[in-house]
C-alpha cells in the first residue's frame, strides 16, 4: 500500500487534537478529515481517528477507516512521520 500526497494542516491544540490530515492511497483513493489526536497509549504519542457521521437520531457511523491493523499501521506511520516532521520545522 501506498501512501502519498500527505497533507497535515495543524491547528491550536484542544483535548487532544492537534491536527488534521488528508492522504491518497495507492494513487487512487482519497482520504480526508483525519484527525490527529495526542495519545499516552500509543508508542509514537499520536493515534489518528477517522472520519464519521452523526446520523439524525444520534447514532455514529464510520464513513472510512482501515479493515486490518497492517493497513492502519501504514496509513499511521505515513501520516505521523509526516506530521512530526512539521512539528520538527516548526520548532
Amino acid at each position: 500500500m501506498t501512501i502519498s500526497e500527505i497533507q497535515i494542516v495543524p491547528i491550536k491544540p484542544k483535548d487532544g487534537l492537534v491536527a488534521f490530515a488528508s492522504c491518497v492511497i495507492n494513487d487512487s483513493f482519497y482520504i480526508g478529515n483525519i484527525a490527529i489526536y495526542t495519545s499516552y497509549n500509543c508508542p509514537n504519542g499520536y493515534r489518528l481517528v477517522y472520519p464519521s457521521k452523526v446520523l439524525a437520531n444520534g447514532k455514529e457511523v464510520n464513513c472510512v477507516h482501515p479493515i486490518n491493523r497492517d493497513a492502519g499501521e501504514v496509513i499511521s506511520k505515513a501520516i505521523i512521520s509526516r506530521f512530526q516532521q512539521i512539528i520538527q520545522r516548526r520548532t
